[in-house]
């Protein structure tokens, strides 16, 4: 880019009637990198830092005033890693550098960000603080805003266009120098950035899985070194890609008590289901004694699937490879294409009527839970009750508030909650992710299990409990010692063996297409032209009525591999028209 005397021959030049938007010069930077890293294009990826603007209708309050949770006073002191750890941040901003903030979970982090955020603010910088998901930006907004008042902004999709409209213009002024929101937080349009604080920093939903598909902190670690910023990564789980490559600061003791023990409930043994003999117990100890849990179902529904018991007929989605969810309105849903029909009274194809409910959600949990322990108060948390971030709040105020309290829910519940009273915190079934053909799924459960295990305990005693039919799995067995180094080694010499990230760099290219010969036939073209690099084609799931098929690239060059891929899609683009197949490549995937 840049400015010319005199348009070129056959364009006509009009005036500049206004200035849509000013954008610090990092951010261009920064949007037209993505657009080459991630195969994207420049218009799409300058749409991420300029977004379009509704006019304004009328004046409202800032939304981090709604939709935030009560902070918490500033402690007497720090601990002895705290200090160091403040210090090292600080003694780097202004010149730039990536950490890795590693410790137990309530070893402190989060003050550690409250930190090093006062001190970049009173050398004029900015800070950005990134968190996975919604859920978690109530309390991390809640104790921003008790540290730094109205000068705390909060950027998310759950926010109205307006109420984005506000809050980036409250951010571009100078009025707000402190940013708390999800991944498209790290666009928001501040001038002078001194520090990034990735939290939580091993969640997946930071990647984007919609185009630009980018990976925020992959992005939050570029646009720091454009600002010569500090990316400060948190993690009591980090990424073995983090662990491996970044200089560690290490909170080594939790605060106040000490990590809960885990018990591991090996369901074979137990005949209750979603709740064993051992849960229950520990429930009714809190329903007679007081206090809070937390239980974790990561699936939603009643039931996963419905099951002939006569002929074996699962009932799937018309147009998805998947079981369709029973839910409490006596309704099947997709959860992947929002396909809807009624709980049948017999099996479609042999009219049985002995149709069975296999496994549990987190509906048929809170109906076994108001049933078994009528005396608790149950607050459910997933996709289906946490509409709005007001909700959402809402649900989140009332457990603090509430004794004898149960919060139940999928993952959201595990993630960087931290409540005063927890004293039980369970795994309901911790198997959901371990059979998930994806070379993350051994990650993905010791980091749940180890995240909600965090949980319980922070104030006073508590106790974890896991419940399972694979006992002796191996992030089980960790997880249950709370041995994220031991864990962190054997998954890096895993990876290294067979040349996974952080070795190596994935480039996945999915095709679809309204047959199952037109997406295979298309990356089978792609694999040629790239040679021996890539593996596949391998069919996926159909989805939407769609067939797909997946191509995958270990590459030291991901850059150089989404171009190719990008040069030989552009010559094929006729071909793929006329058979009605697209494709989506997509840099370092979170899943496969």
């Amino acid at each position: 880019m840049g400015v010319v005397e005199a348009p070129p021959a056959g364009v006509d030049a009009r005036p500049v009637e206004k200035v849509v938007h000013e954008l610090p010069p990092a951010l261009v930077d920064l949007a037209l990198w993505l657009a080459e890293y991630y195969g994207s294009t420049p218009a799409r990826a300058l749409e991420l830092v300029a977004p379009v603007r509704p006019a304004r209708r009328k004046e409202q309050a800032p939304p981090g005033e709604r939709q935030s949770l009560e902070g918490e006073a500033e402690p007497e002191r720090l601990s002895e890693d705290q200090l160091a750890a403040v210090g090292a941040v600080v003694d780097a901003i202004g010149s730039g550098g990536h950490y890795l903030l590693y410790g137990p979970t309530g070893s402190g982090k989060t003050e550690v960000y409250l930190q090093a955020a006062a001190a970049a603010l009173e050398r004029g910088l900015g800070t950005i603080v990134l968190v996975p998901e919604i859920a978690l930006a109530p309390q991390t907004v809640g104790r921003f805003r008790a540290r730094f008042g109205d000068s705390v902004a909060i950027l998310h999709s759950g926010l109205t266009d307006a109420e984005r409209r506000d809050e980036r213009e409250r951010i571009a002024s100078g009025e707000a120098r402190v940013v708390v929101g999800a991944r498209s937080a790290i666009f928001a349009p501040m001038h002078g950035v001194g520090l990034i604080c990735i939290d939580e920093e091993h969640d997946p939903s930071y990647k984007q899985e919609s185009d630009p598909r980018y990976d925020a902190r992959t992005v939050a670690a570029k646009r720091a070194a454009l600002e010569g910023a500090v990316a400060l990564y948190g993690s009591a789980t980090p990424r073995p890609e983090s662990w491996e490559r970044l200089e560690r600061l290490e909170l080594r003791e939790r605060l106040g008590a000490k990590l809960p023990p885990v018990r591991i409930v090996d369901l074979r043994r137990e005949a209750g289901y979603p709740l064993s003999a051992p849960l229950l117990a520990e429930l009714g100890r809190i329903a007679e004694s007081g206090g809070k849990a937390i239980l974790l179902l990561n699936r939603r529904g009643i039931a996963p699937a419905l099951h002939c018991r006569a002929c074996g007929t699962t009932f799937r989605c018309p147009d998805c490879d998947v079981a369709l969810v029973l839910h409490r309105d006596e309704r099947l849903y997709c959860h992947h294409c929002g396909h809807v029909e009624p709980e049948p009274d017999a099996c479609p194809v042999c009219r049985s009527t002995e149709i069975a409910r296999i496994g549990a959600g987190t509906q048929r949990l809170e109906r076994e839970l108001a049933a078994k322990v009528p005396e608790l108060e149950l607050i459910r948390l997933d996709a289906d009750t946490a509409a709005n971030p007001e909700e959402l709040a809402a649900a989140l105020r009332r457990f603090r508030e509430t004794d004898r309290a149960v919060l139940l829910g999928t993952q959201m519940v595990a993630k960087g909650h931290h409540f005063a009273g927890v004293e039980l915190a369970a795994v309901v079934d911790a198997d959901t992710g371990l059979g998930l053909p994806d070379f993350r799924a051994e990650e993905r459960t010791f980091q749940l299990v180890t995240q909600l295990a965090g949980r319980s305990g922070r104030d006073a005693p508590g106790r974890v409990l896991v419940q399972t039919f694979q006992p002796d799995a191996r992030p089980l067995a960790l997880a249950a010692n709370h041995d994220v180094p031991r864990f962190l080694a054997d998954e890096l010499a895993r990876r290294r063996e067979l040349g996974y990230p952080p070795f190596r760099h994935l480039v996945r290219v999915v095709a679809t297409g309204p047959d199952e010969r037109g997406p295979t036939a298309l990356l089978e073209e792609l694999k040629a032209g790239l040679g021996a690099e890539a593996l596949g084609p391998a069919p996926l799931l159909r989805l939407r009525g769609k067939h797909r098929a997946q191509l995958v690239s270990k590459t030291d060059e991901p850059r150089r591999v989404a171009a190719r891929v990008a040069q030989l899609l552009a010559a094929a683009a006729p071909a793929m028209s006329k058979a009605g197949v697209t494709a989506v490549v997509d840099v370092d995937p979170q899943s496969l």
